[in-house]
Parts: C-alpha cells; sequence; structure tokens
C-alpha cells in the first residue's frame, strides 16, 4: 500500500508537516526497548511488564513499539443491534478473536462476556483486554454514566492480560467513575495486569453552535492527563477536530500559551499536545478509529494512523471500520492500519 496514494491531496500537508513548537526531542519516542528503556523506571511490576511486553511482542507490529488493537465493546456501548447487524458473523465472540488473529492485531479488547465465552480457546493466542464499564443504551432516558459490568478478578481469572475502562470526563457523574476506575486499576496493577483508559469528554454543553469540543485538543488533552495520573499505561482518546475548548466554553483553567505558541490548527500539531500531556509519551496515546461510513474508511483510517505516528503516538485501536465489513476486507483494513506504523518513511514530524 502506498500511503501518499492513499491520502491523495492530503499527502503532502500530513507527511510533509514538521512540528516547530514541541519538537520531537521532547517526546518519549516508541521503540522496541520501550519496556527496559521507559516502563522499567516506574513503580510497575515485573508481571505487568511481562504482559505489556506480550502485547508489544504480538501481531505485525511486534517489536515496533507500536500496537493495533481490535476493540468489540460496541454491543453494549451502541447495541448489540446497532453494531452488528451489517455483519452478524460477530454476535459469535469467536469470530471477533478470529479477526483480531487473521489481522495481524497486537490484542483484542472486548466485554467479559466475549471473552469469557471464548477464553480457553483464543486467550493464549491473542492478548485479551477486558472492557470493565460500559455505558448501556437500554436505560431510558439515557445519560453519560459508565457502570462496572465486571471484576478485575474476573478478567485476571479468564486469562487477560489488560484492564480497560472508560471515564466520562466532564460529565456530571466523571467524579465516582474517576475513583472506581482509579481503585479497579490499582487492582489490575497488584495482579499485574496493565490498564487502558478511554479518556472520552462527555457533557451536552461541549456541543455549540461553534463547534464540538467534545473532540477540542485542549479538553481531550486534559483528559488525557487525568488519566495518566490514575495510572492509566495507554490513554485512548478521539482524533482531536478543533481546538480552544476552555475559551470557548469559559471555564476551567489554561494559557494563552497553548494557543499562541504551544499548538496550531494542523492535526498533527493538535494530536502532539495530546502525546504531550500523556506525560511527553510515557503513556502511550492510541486514537481511535470511530465509526464506519463505507468507502471512506480506509482513507480515514490511514490518515488517522499516518497523523497518531508522526504526532508521537502509540497506534490506533480500530473496530467498527473493521469488524462492520466482510472479514477479509476488515483484515486488509487492519493491515492498511499496521502498514503505515511498518513504513520508516512515515517518521516523527
Amino acid at each position: 500500500m502506498a500511503v501518499e496514494e492513499v491520502l491523495g491531496e492530503e499527502a503532502e500537508y500530513l507527511l510533509g508537516h514538521r512540528c516547530k513548537a514541541i519538537l520531537s526531542d521532547s517526546l518519549v519516542h516508541r521503540s522496541s526497548n520501550f519496556i527496559d528503556e521507559v516502563m522499567s523506571q516506574s513503580d510497575r511490576s515485573v508481571a505487568v511488564l511481562r504482559n505489556m511486553s506480550l502485547m508489544l511482542g504480538t501481531g505485525r507490529l511486534k517489536n515496533t513499539g507500536y500496537v493495533s488493537i481490535l476493540p468489540v465493546d460496541q454491543g453494549v456501548e451502541h447495541s448489540a443491534a446497532a453494531s452488528f447487524s451489517k455483519n452478524p458473523l460477530y454476535f459469535d465472540p469467536k469470530n471477533i478473536c478470529e479477526l483480531a488473529i487473521e489481522g495481524g492485531c497486537s490484542a483484542v479488547t472486548s466485554t467479559l462476556g466475549v471473552l469469557g465465552a471464548v477464553a480457553r480457546r483464543y486467550a493464549h493466542k491473542i492478548p485479551f483486554i477486558v472492557k470493565l464499564n460500559h455505558n448501556e443504551l437500554l436505560t431510558y432516558p439515557a445519560r453519560y454514566d459508565q457502570v462496572m459490568f465486571a471484576s478485575v478478578r474476573q478478567a485476571f481469572d479468564l486469562g487477560a492480560v489488560g484492564v480497560g475502562a472508560t471515564i466520562y470526563f466532564g460529565s456530571q457523574l466523571s467524579t465516582r467513575q474517576i475513583m472506581e476506575v482509579s481503585e479497579a486499576f490499582a487492582e489490575a496493577h497488584r495482579l499485574g495486569m496493565f490498564t487502558v483508559l478511554w479518556c472520552y469528554l462527555r457533557n451536552d454543553a461541549f456541543k455549540t453552535s461553534e463547534g464540538d469540543f467534545h473532540f477540542s485538543a485542549d479538553l481531550t488533552g486534559q483528559a488525557n492527563h487525568l488519566g495518566a495520573t490514575i495510572e492509566a499505561d495507554i490513554v485512548k482518546q478521539k482524533m482531536p477536530e478543533n481546538n480552544g475548548g476552555y475559551v470557548k466554553l469559559g471555564f476551567g483553567k489554561t494559557d494563552p500559551l497553548v494557543y499562541s505558541e504551544l499548538t496550531t490548527d494542523h492535526p498533527i500539531d493538535m494530536t502532539r499536545w495530546q502525546v504531550l500531556n500523556s506525560y511527553a509519551g510515557r503513556v502511550g496515546l492510541i486514537n481511535s478509529g470511530g465509526e464506519s461510513k463505507g468507502n471512506s474508511d480506509l482513507k480515514e483510517a490511514v490518515r488517522t494512523a499516518v497523523i497518531n505516528k508522526r504526532a508521537g503516538g502509540m497506534g490506533l485501536i480500530v473496530g467498527r471500520k473493521a469488524f462492520q465489513r466482510p472479514m477479509k476486507d476488515g483484515v486488509e483494513l487492519l493491515n492498511a492500519i499496521q502498514d503505515v506504523y511498518l513504513d520508516e518513511s512515515v517518521t516523527l514530524a
């Protein structure tokens, strides 16, 4: 796959960009030695380092420091009907694991029920990350809340190497979620599992006539910083689409330098701000792939991978774009994303 051809008119804009405010030398770089050079300096146990090494040594991106993760928790987060009707094959957990394996992924992330249903068959073939909490949409009226569906011990018992969770930063219920997830992550580390935090923003006030600031670089960057504070080993974040959420919404605290000198409106610069807030890359940033839109999925996925890699991120976590199509096509899309991280010509900006 030629990255330039997929990017089309945006090729030079994305591949030729240089970050001038936050230089790449100020970041922790991804490499095959990331565990020894970076994570081993932390308070993580030998078992956590081993399980992170297992994930980083699996799939097509093994020993690069980058990851390609398949997440399929949408059966709860978006409803099973909305998620799997396009391809009912994935109502069966077996096929979720098969896609992750065939697609050369570093790990598969899903619910306790999905991974528990096939644990004895697949836990030794592809690293498992159990997503502990979910926002289910059967409650009416719907609300922005993440509820624990599983315990850390259950994830450990089925053979998971890591656990994941979401906090809806900005929501009225975020304080309880922060406390719950912080406790769960501490327990996961005690049991030797690494942690992944979905650092999402949720508040109706963040969406205005001037833009949807759920995707603002400054707000998502701060969400990443809070995630790193409760010792997430990896933070998952949406790709930034705008900036100045603090200013436009008129709340919280920021600094004019963020907007005048440290960021621009270029997507790589905005994503680098997310990386910087993730302890300068010590906590890996993985950006989400988003919903499937059909024919544009390949270009959007490759574009997101290029931005993430050049900004200093750790990889992509792509679900719906892969599993809402025939398995062969899903494998090809996952491989196209991985090819960006394997392409040595796509460098840090």
